[in-house]
Order: structure tokens, then C-alpha cells, then sequence
């Protein structure tokens, strides 16, 4: 039989595993999975705290987090695990069993840097403005943060602290309830710490906030945000009440640094499901305020004028996308963010045609100069900008090749161009084939293959990811006795032209080819 735990509805069974009820009349049980062994003893006669005992045995405590209680504990202190390795440690996740720890503390932010000092083999004071101090022990992130609460001036990018008195108050200032879920270090007998029934929630995989939904995002707007991600990456449902006020509060995303959003778009872009986040942001009106090229993709579909939703386009290819990664080692944050953007130029393109149809002529090249600007506004760094925005515009690249057989000279420009992206385009053009035409998607990816293995081919043959004139510059000034000038560059183009035209043409006939061209434009 299992050991009930009255209102919370909870218990332990017979092997030891814990379980929850959505309340205590529910004849509807939920197990949760927890990954670790474990031994419990009821610690008093009050249900309601030997739930919070028993539940707190049932979460591995890491070695350093058992020191570091010890540590604050000794000085007279409170420490708790707070948030997202509480939360995972319940689900079962083991994400943060070789990452971060997060922390919360009555400690103020210069007695936590003492205690970590000379413990942590690293200790980093750039958030103490906001009662954080980070450090780094046996290749654990660790962040501590002074109990606190904050909030957002109506137009300001930057939140107001202020230090709070209890572990109790600092989780009503949590995000969600999943994440105002601590366990206090207290030697041996570590305490759970609910105030909030994160765990009814977590077991209904639903985020909800402590507070209002209102007050929460108007303390901190990029909490919306964070609703979406937490959604895509736990495959969690949003409560009505969050969502309507998401709704309703999403353009005070404005207030918040272009950086916050970037990351939390990020995460989620990168999470398990990112169609579900990326649907919360677009419904919700949260992505038209840092990515209004997402929605705009909703294009009026005319029985006239039929052409694909793009929108709902641009998903599937992001989740084929994403089925495609092994061939590239994992998750990769250019290949999503290409496949997520690659027709953003439709809309501006898009023409009808007589007689129905719709057209959108050069929308690759239009979408590469959206994404490069949009994706610079997010402060993206130079490389993944410059990345995507040459996927987007090679996409359709591939289209030709079906229609005649491409010379190896189209081959090799088509390497060429895609330069380090070869096999990051191969994955895009690969999962850009959304048809329902069973013959004509086998068709599409016959031709590719053949086209891959024409590539592999040259690229064994003529080492064409390293293509080079047959002389380079020095030779070429050397010849034609010329000092560094414009000029070198150009005769440098012309012989790399020829190299993509013929193949390698070998010294002699370069120079002769050289010559000429000089004898031409000098």
C-alpha cells in the first residue's frame, strides 16, 4: 500500500516512487519518474510536512551542493536549490547533471562571494548588481542569488532589485510555479519547499504563475518569452489565464533588451519542439515584436490564387530540418534558423498571376537581405548572420539542376558558393520538399542524391572545397610585373573564373591564359 499524504495528495509506493493526485478526492493518479534509488522514514506525525520530506529525499543533492550548504550553513546562513534543477531533478531530466546549479540565499551578494572564495575554483562578480554571483566548481556553473524581488519601470530596459527577508517571498517572484519549487540544504535532512503547488503543476505539465499572470509579466515582460520556451522544451500547456494575458501584455516585449529576447528565442529554436514555442510566440502576437517576418508569413490563401501556406511551410521544413541533424553532429542553431527564415521573402514578392497562380520571383534573394537585418537587429553574432543569409539565398539553388544535367562547371560554382555551408544546404534543400506528391518528393530526392554524388566525385577528383587559380598572386605580379593592385585581384578572378569553367588547367596553360587576358584589358 502507499503512505498518503493527505490535502497535497500525495504518497509513496511500494517501491519507493512518489506519486500525486490533482487532489486528494482524484481517483486519477499521475506517476511521476523519478530517476533516483531511494530510502525514506517519516520524519513527523504532519502530513504535509513529511510530504516535503519525502520528496526532498527523492532529489540527488550533488556533492557540491552539499558543500556549499555546510559552507553558508556554518556562516549562519540559509542556502537553497532553487528553480530549473529542482524542476528536472522531479522530471527525471538530467540536464543539469553536469551543468548549472542555481541557488538562492538570505546572504547578501558580497558574504556569498567570500564563502565561494577559496572553495570554487572560479568566482565571477558581473552580476552582483542584481544579487548574483556566479562561480565554477568541478566543472559545475553555480549561480547565488540573494533572496530578492524586481520589477520594470514602465519604459525601462532594466530591472529595479530589491533584497527580500525570505526563501518564501523569493519564490513568489519566480517565473512559474514549476520553477518556484526549492529544496533548502539543511544538513542532513534537506527540506522541500512548495508554497506554491509547483508540483500539482508540473504533474498536470502546465505553467502557471505564482502571482498573476499580470503583475508576473509586468515585473519582468521577457517572462512571456520564457512561457513559450518552457512550453517547446518540457512539452508543457500554458494555463488560459497566462495565455490570455500574454495576449494582452505582448507589446511590452518592447521594453526588454534585443540580447534577452535573442536568447530566449534561441532556447527555444533550439529546443526539442520548437514548433510549439514558435506557435505560442506567433499566436499570442509575441513574435511580431522581435520577429514580425514569422507571422507576416500567414499569407491570404484565395481559392483563385492557390499556392502553399507559408507559414505552415516554414515549420514542416524546420522539423525535417531538424530530423536531418545527425548528418551534422546534433542540433545546429544556422540550419534552423535558415530553414525557420528561408522564404521570409515571399510576402514581399509574392504576385498574382492571371488566371490564377501566384508567383514569388527572386523572393531568395529578397529573403537573404530580411534575415541579414532582422538578424542583426537581434545582435546576432557576425558569423551566424553572414551563415543564414547565404543559406537563405542558396536555397533554391538547387531547382536547376532537375531540368538539365549541370555541367561540372555548375557543380563546382554551386561548391563554390556554399563555400563551408555544403552540407548545411544539402540539409536545407533537403527538407525544403514539403509535397504531399508522393512521385515527385522520390523524384526531388533521387536528384539530389545524384547530385550529392556528383559532388563527392569532383570534390575526391579536384579537391574542390579548396578550388585556387592554377597561380596565385605572387606569381601573377611576377609575370606580369606588377606591384599589389587592383589589377592582380582582377587577373586573380579571371583564372579562378576559368578554374570553375575547366577544371584545374595546369601552369602552362594558365600563364598562356594569363597573357592573354592582359594583352585584353591592359
Amino acid at each position: 500500500m502507499g503512505w498518503g499524504f493527505g490535502a497535497r495528495g500525495a504518497g509513496i509506493g511500494e517501491e519507493g516512487s512518489v506519486f500525486f493526485a490533482a487532489s486528494p478526492s482524484s481517483p486519477e493518479v499521475r506517476d511521476i519518474p523519478l530517476a533516483y534509488p531511494r530510502t525514506l522514514q517519516p520524519m513527523s506525525n504532519d502530513p504535509h510536512s513529511s510530504a516535503a520530506q519525502a520528496v526532498a529525499a527523492l532529489i540527488k543533492v550533488p556533492t557540491e551542493a552539499k558543500q556549499l550548504g555546510d559552507r553558508f550553513r556554518g556562516a549562519g546562513h540559509r542556502l537553497a536549490l532553487v528553480g530549473g534543477p529542482v524542476r528536472d531533478a522531479l522530471l527525471g531530466r538530467r540536464k543539469n547533471s553536469s551543468g548549472d546549479l542555481d541557488f538562492t540565499t538570505d546572504a547578501l551578494p558580497e558574504i556569498t562571494k567570500e564563502l565561494l572564495s577559496g572553495w570554487a575554483d572560479a568566482v565571477w562578480s558581473t552580476g552582483i548588481e542584481y544579487g548574483t554571483i556566479a562561480a565554477q566548481k568541478n566543472g559545475l556553473s553555480i549561480e547565488i542569488t540573494t533572496y530578492r524581488s524586481e520589477s520594470y519601470d514602465k519604459g525601462s530596459r532594466k530591472p529595479d532589485v530589491q533584497y527580500g527577508d525570505s526563501l518564501e517571498g523569493d519564490l513568489s517572484r519566480r517565473d512559474f510555479t514549476v520553477n518556484a519549487m526549492a529544496l533548502e540544504l539543511d544538513g542532513k535532512d534537506n527540506l522541500f519547499i512548495d508554497p506554491h503547488n509547483g508540483m500539482q503543476d508540473l504533474i498536470a505539465k502546465q505553467l502557471r504563475t505564482p502571482e498573476t499572470p499580470e503583475q508576473s509579466f509586468s515585473d519582468d515582460p521577457l517572462r512571456m518569452m520564457r512561457a513559450a520556451r518552457f512550453a517547446a522544451q518540457l512539452d508543457f500547456t500554458i494555463t488560459p489565464e497566462v495565455r490570455t494575458a500574454i495576449t494582452e501584455m505582448a507589446a511590452r516585449l518592447q521594453i526588454i533588451s534585443s540580447e534577452r529576447i535573442r536568447d530566449e528565442f534561441v532556447k527555444t529554436l533550439m529546443s526539442v519542439n520548437p514548433r510549439l514555442g514558435l506557435t505560442v510566440m506567433v499566436e499570442t502576437g509575441l513574435a511580431a515584436q522581435f520577429l514580425p517576418e514569422l507571422p507576416a508569413l500567414q499569407l491570404e490563401i484565395d481559392e483563385h490564387h492557390r499556392h502553399k501556406d507559408v507559414y505552415e511551410h516554414s515549420l514542416i521544413v524546420l522539423e525535417q530540418a531538424i530530423g536531418q541533424e545527425d548528418r551534422i553532429g546534433g542540433p545546429n542553431l544556422i540550419l534552423r534558423l535558415a530553414a525557420l527564415l528561408h522564404d521570409i521573402g515571399k510576402p514581399k514578392t509574392r504576385a498574382l498571376i492571371p488566371g490564377g497562380g501566384v508567383s514569388f520571383h527572386h523572393h531568395e534573394v529578397v529573403g537573404s537581405h530580411m534575415a541579414n537585418k532582422r538578424l542583426r537587429a537581434l545582435k546576432f553574432d557576425r558569423e551566424t548572420i553572414n551563415d543564414v543569409s547565404k543559406l537563405v539565398e542558396l536555397h533554391l539553388r538547387f531547382h536547376g539542376y532537375g531540368e538539365g544535367e549541370w555541367t561540372d562547371s555548375a557543380v563546382r560554382r554551386f561548391v563554390r558558393d556554399a563555400d563551408g555551408l555544403l552540407l548545411h544546404l544539402h540539409l536545407l534543400t533537403r527538407a525544403d520538399c514539403t509535397t504531399r506528391n508522393i512521385k515527385k518528393a522520390q523524384l526531388l530526392a533521387t536528384t539530389y542524391d545524384q547530385l550529392e554524388a556528383r559532388i563527392a566525385q569532383l570534390l575526391e577528383e579536384e579537391e574542390l572545397g579548396k578550388i585556387r587559380p592554377d597561380l596565385d598572386g605572387n606569381e601573377i605580379m611576377e609575370i606580369l610585373n606588377l606591384k599589389p593592385s587592383r589589377k592582380v585581384g582582377d587577373a586573380y578572378e579571371y583564372l579562378l573564373e576559368l578554374r570553375m569553367e575547366h577544371g584545374p588547367l595546369g601552369r602552362e596553360r594558365a600563364i598562356s591564359e594569363l597573357n592573354k587576358w592582359w594583352e585584353e584589358n591592359s
